[in-house]
């Protein structure tokens, strides 16, 4: 019994310590511990994904994907879906399904074209490669964001739970505030659906219908989107409409990184407005307080609530003011080529064109380690089956880039 209260209080006393803090003014350190390698390069790249023999597929927010070797020789895939290509929107993410082994499955992201823009489509397919030709075959559209429209910051981030059975897809409020609050729309939330893009089973609204009425302090205000959002002082939604039973949190702003920690927990990182990106412990049922709450303010100067001004929305672990505009997030996994960082997360810094070490303790408590200038807006940075890392760079040509220990 004392050990036990002695490790509680030992994770309390960790999660307190690393709490709340700002790291925007970190400074980058003085030197690289890797040699940086261009090996090819694209147009707008946005994420890449290994696959079990090593070569790599890449999206680029233009529309295509490719096939990549580590050589650089690229292939595109045949059969791809049209995107809506405008401003963060397009093509977005591929993701390599947990039981490729059988299936041999990818997912994708992607901004599906629709009447007045696009909205978020998630869908899965399987890759039929060969040696001269490679191609996507039963595709299939499993979720789609309704109604389409206008509006950037999409999200669209995939995370599969650690037992292989589910999948959380991050969703953006595309500009619009309120729907980040609203129970009744996907935008602004993590949704937790099946492999088959169905409501999990588990999710906090599973199977309920109703709405909440969520307190409203001060009314979303910022960009030209903002006049036609709802301002109301509450938020309240008729009984008859049913509770979206795919959300797993509310409240987030632009959520482009996602990924389950070597421990199992959940981390998400997002852009705040101007100031405020943030990381996130994602936990179940949580409100993260996009638009009412921010420790960025809105790009007209109009302030937005401090975090500190309502306790019973859930705080970043980690933020930044002024920004680093985070590409992703994930977790290096191994002991070999770079044994040092095993359980780190790294996140791409596209602002400050950085790449930025993070530490956890395993108990929800996270702190800085090196940022690293590395000259480039990282928008992806994945590991290598041997260990290594490879980076997208977020411009047009946008570098694929191989790091390598010193």
């Amino acid at each position: 019994m004392k050990l036990a209260k002695a490790a509680l209080l030992f994770t309390l006393a960790s999660v307190a310590a690393w709490a709340q803090v700002n790291m925007g003014a970190q400074k980058p350190e003085a030197g690289l511990p890797f040699n940086m390698t261009t090996v090819s390069t694209f147009e707008l790249p946005w994420r890449l994904a290994f696959l079990p023999d090593g070569r790599m597929l890449i999206t680029e927010k233009v529309g295509p994907i490719w096939l990549v070797s580590q050589q650089g020789k690229k292939m595109p895939l045949g059969n791809t879906p049209a995107v809506y290509w405008q401003g963060q929107n397009g093509m977005l993410g591929v993701y390599v399904s947990p039981r490729y082994a059988t299936d041999q499955s990818i997912y994708l992201t992607y901004v599906e074209p629709g009447d007045y823009g696009g909205g978020l489509a998630l869908a899965r397919a399987k890759l039929n490669a060969t040696a001269t030709t490679v191609r996507l075959e039963n595709y299939e559209v499993l979720w789609r964001q309704m109604p389409k429209g206008r509006g950037g910051q999409e999200g669209a981030q995939i995370a599969f739970s650690p037992d292989g059975q589910y999948l959380f897809l991050s969703v953006g409020d595309r500009q619009r505030f309120s729907p980040a609050q609203d129970p009744n729309q996907p935008e602004g939330k993590i949704l937790r659906l099946t492999l088959d893009g169905k409501p999990a089973p588990g999710n906090p609204n599973f199977g309920k219908t109703g709405a909440a009425t969520i307190p409203l302090i001060d009314p979303p205000r910022d960009t030209e989107a903002a006049k036609t959002a709802k301002v109301v002082s509450n938020y309240a939604f008729p009984a008859e409409n049913l509770t979206p039973a795919e959300t797993w949190t509310s409240g987030h702003r632009t959520p482009y990184g996602l990924a389950f920690s070597p421990t199992g927990e959940l981390w998400e990182v997002e852009h705040g407005p101007l100031g405020g990106d943030e990381l996130n412990l994602i936990e179940q049922g949580k409100n993260y307080g996009w638009p009412l709450v921010s420790y960025g303010q809105n790009y007209n100067g109009v302030p937005i609530a401090n975090h500190d001004t309502r306790p019973d929305l859930t705080k970043p672990v980690l933020y930044w003011v002024p920004v680093i505009a985070p590409g992703n997030l994930m977790f290096y996994r191994g002991t070999q080529t770079f044994p040092q960082w095993n359980g780190s997360g790294f996140i791409g810094g596209m602002g400050t064109m950085t790449l930025n070490r993070i530490i956890f303790d395993g108990h929800g408590g996270a702190k800085t380690a090196e940022r690293w200038d590395v000259g480039h807006r990282i928008r992806d940075v994945e590991q290598g089956p041997d260990g290594s890392l490879w980076m997208l760079e977020d411009a047009n040509p946008g570098a694929l880039i191989h790091v390598t220990p010193k």
